[in-house]
């Protein structure tokens, strides 16, 4: 089992967590049984005010409190995927993320940079690491780079599947996802945290 450390500084709500349920985000495919998500949030808990323009709207993604939040390293290993060529598009609360929930197959169908978004990968003893979502022109990484924890590699953003500005974080066996299995993880040393919580970084 690998041992991750949190790729990020400040105050992150956990979701689609594998403590809560395996496969976390209801699928076996792409090695993402044990997948775990992070959405940034302000002091209020909340990623960004919600209103009724959020329920029958999407909306930009800048608007968002951890859209281009930095994104660090959680692992020390070598780079074997960096994707950079996606755009963040708006994300999709309330009524149209019911719409965008059920072109989520089609996605699917385009494969796993369709899903993933902007991305790195970082081979490291025992596994291979992805972050997903990333923020599109962001990541100063490329094949090839050594990397140590806490290294920035990019920022948050809204590429890939995504309705809201966040981090998708999984670990498998190989570097292809396809051919890939999920590898279960821990964070800090400790389980992944349940659907809900929030960890701040600041008080660890």
């Amino acid at each position: 089992m690998l041992d991750l450390a949190y790729p990020f500084t400040g105050r992150w709500l956990t979701q689609n967590s594998p403590a809560d349920r395996v496969p976390s985000h209801g699928t076996t495919r792409f090695a993402s049984a044990h997948a775990i998500d992070f959405v940034p949030v302000g002091a209020d808990g909340r990623s960004v005010r919600f209103t009724l323009r959020s329920l029958i709207r999407t909306e930009d993604a800048e608007l968002f409190v951890g859209f281009g939040r930095p994104v660090l390293a959680p692992v020390t290993g070598v780079v074997t995927g960096a994707h950079d060529f996606e755009e963040d598009h708006r994300a999709h609360r309330g009524i149209p993320s019911v719409g965008y929930a059920l072109t989520q197959g089609r996605r699917a169908a385009q494969g796993w940079r369709a899903l993933a978004g902007n991305h790195v990968v970082i081979e490291t003893s025992g596994g291979v690491v992805a972050l997903c979502h990333l923020q599109q022109g962001s990541i100063v990484v490329s094949v090839g780079s050594r990397v140590v924890v806490g290294d920035r590699i990019g920022c948050c953003g809204n590429s890939g599947n995504s309705t809201e500005p966040h981090l998708h974080l999984q670990a498998m066996d190989r570097a292809d996802p396809l051919a890939a299995q999920a590898v279960p993880f821990t964070l800090n040393g400790g389980p992944p945290p349940r659907n809900g919580r929030i960890i701040d970084t600041k008080g660890m």
